[in-house]
């Protein structure tokens, strides 16, 4: 029994997929760091190498065998730093490729473990890639027995951890790329409690941080005790090194006093759990620069409140889309509206305010208040600033159309014109300069089809495209509650929504009120609520009618729509797919 603490190093790190020379040398450093910090075992997320998730490049056996040859140099680059074991996300390649996990220990490759369950549903498509994984091997470092899992493998009451468990793991190590959406970190956490008191483990789990297309990884990983109690908790958003000394002394002290492990019995095969030995020598106290260090302080960062959270995820996702793609630069066009504020405010947070262009297209129709509301945003968050009015290349792009379109005012052509040549100014913009358009619209918008192809919807990233009207709002006051002075002008929040495309336009006359609207896009996109579940709600039929019919015919739009950042548990995209030609309709 160890009366000496195991000191872990949880390396909570942003990697890029692809770059594997890139996101080699960052584990590099941070197995130098962490054996610097006296850690005994240092964790990095699922496929850290690759960077997650790598998609189809798994179907170029180059990249498959370069990933390898990064990992050669991972376990070279082990010779120097003694003492120290390293678990790493990588992809195996036996007989077909596997997520897997290497275990490193001083210049060797001392096993490996793949993972046994695939996810294959919402942004998940592992099946298409991997096979799965068989074996549940227990490693030994010092005496200490330890499990090590990815991801999903965790999160089945009778699965890998269980069986690791049952053949005497102390710790769990399980290592995870895990996207973000809101609420799901409260889920995480009852999991990951209830998975430890259940097996008498203590329960290392590591999650990823930063952006990958549509994607957010949060972080925020965790160290839960064999009772369930959370001893530690890394940052949210932020790349981070949580360290913890871990007493394995105590699960055995708590299991001698748990009788439901001498009834239970592991109905696998033995060989399905083998033991793998690491470093037989005892375990010595933590050493920092030669100087012996007991008891290194267990950190717990504190939760972000759920609306921190949101805008965090937007901010992490925005920046690391923008400079993970190789812009430098973004412009967005400012209308003097709530969503175009908000975004503007996440991309100078993001980007800083000298790398981004908010650019003023008004026209006969925008209200004087939006011109100046424009202005003032950009003043206030120190962006840069231009403003381009487009009411005479309207009106003569009006006369030219006029032989296709008739001598009659063309009504939502003319709406929709208007749109195409802002879209068209910012994307000339964005041609001659190298910038990154970044659209405004958001999911509500999407839902319904209130945006235009070829428009507003121009634009290389949708920061708002997964956050609904009535959440825009919260988040503005959110942003402005961070500042001594609001940037976002009042004026902006409390005037009523409009596209401004005709006199005295109101978005309430295409929409149902978003207080209406948005409850209802969320139970029918997210829930897949009927028609007659949305009406038992409370919803009158006719509105509910209305608002699934918009979203049903728009989906020839979302199909051409730029990504955006992921906050709920099904965005559009990814997580849902729908064909564009398609006849059902729910009974109405």
């Amino acid at each position: 029994m160890n009366i000496i603490p195991l000191r872990i190093a949880l390396a909570q790190v942003n990697v890029t997929v692809g770059d594997l020379d890139g996101n080699r040398k960052k584990i590099e450093e941070h197995m130098r760091l962490a054996h610097e910090a006296g850690a005994h075992i240092v964790c990095f997320p699922e496929l850290a190498l690759t960077g997650y998730p790598p998609e189809d490049l798994l179907l170029k056996p180059g990249f498959v065998a370069a990933n390898l040859r990064a990992l050669d140099s991972l376990v070279t680059a082990s010779r120097a730093l003694p003492d120290l074991t390293t678990v790493v996300g990588f992809v195996d390649r036996v007989h077909d490729i596997y997520n897997a996990a290497a275990v490193i220990h001083e210049g060797q490759l001392v096993g490996t473990y793949h993972k046994h369950y695939l996810p294959n549903y919402g942004v998940f498509d592992e099946n298409r890639y991997f096979q799965a994984g068989r074996k549940a091997p227990v490693f030994v470092l010092h005496g200490v027995h330890i499990g090590i899992n990815i991801c999903e493998d965790i999160w089945y009451p009778t699965g890998p951890m269980t069986q690791q468990a049952h053949a005497g793991a102390e710790i769990i190590i399980n290592i995870n790329g895990s996207p973000y959406y809101s609420g799901k970190g409260n889920v995480r956490e009852e999991m990951i409690s209830t998975r430890a008191a259940d097996n008498g483990v203590i329960v290392a789990y590591l999650n990823m941080v930063g952006g990958q297309d549509e994607l957010v990884f949060d972080g925020g990983s965790m160290v839960f005790n064999e009772q369930g109690t959370l001893i530690a908790r890394a940052r949210q958003f932020v790349e981070d090194m949580l360290i913890v000394d871990l007493d394995t002394a105590s699960v055995f002290r708590g299991r001698l006093h748990d009788p439901r492990r001498r009834q239970e019995r592991w109905q696998g095969r033995d060989e399905d759990v083998p033991l793998i030995p690491i470093d037989s020598r005892p375990l010595t106290p933590p050493r920092v620069h030669n100087h012996v260090v007991l008891g290194a302080p267990q950190r717990i960062e504190p939760k972000m409140s759920h609306i921190q959270e949101i805008y965090s995820a937007l901010v992490l996702g925005t920046r690391d889309y923008v400079r993970k793609t190789g812009f430098k630069q973004v412009l967005i066009g400012l209308s003097g509206g709530i969503d175009s504020s908000l975004t503007a405010a996440i991309a100078v947070d993001a980007l800083e305010a000298e790398n981004v262009l908010g650019v003023s297209m008004p026209s006969g129709y925008s209200s004087a208040g939006s011109k100046t509301d424009a202005q003032e945003l950009a003043e206030k968050l120190g962006m840069r600033y231009l403003s381009i009015p487009i009411e005479e290349t309207f009106r003569t792009s009006l006369r030219m159309m006029r032989p296709a379109l008739g001598d009659e005012y063309p009504g939502l052509a003319a709406e929709n014109l208007q749109a195409r040549i802002r879209g068209n100014i910012l994307m000339t913009i964005s041609n001659r300069f190298g910038s990154l358009v970044l659209t405004t619209g958001n999911k509500s918008e999407m839902a319904t089809g209130y945006s235009t192809l070829y428009g507003d919807m121009a634009g290389g990233f949708a920061v708002l495209k997964d956050v609904f009207k009535t959440l825009v709002y919260d988040l503005c006051r959110y942003r402005n509650s961070l500042s001594d002075i609001p940037v976002i002008p009042q004026t902006v929040i409390d005037k009523p929504p409009s596209a401004e495309l005709r006199p005295d336009q109101k978005d309430e006359d295409s929409l149902p009120p978003y207080a209406i609207l948005d409850p209802i896009l969320e139970a029918y996109v997210e829930d897949d609520r009927s028609f007659e579940e949305l009406v038992a709600m409370g919803f009158e039929r006719a509105i509910v009618e209305r608002v699934m019919h918009l979203v049903d015919i728009s989906e020839y739009k979302r199909r051409q729509a730029p990504p955006g950042v992921k906050i709920t548990p099904r965005a559009f995209g990814r997580d849902r797919r729908l064909p564009i030609v398609n006849r059902y309709k729910d009974v109405r």
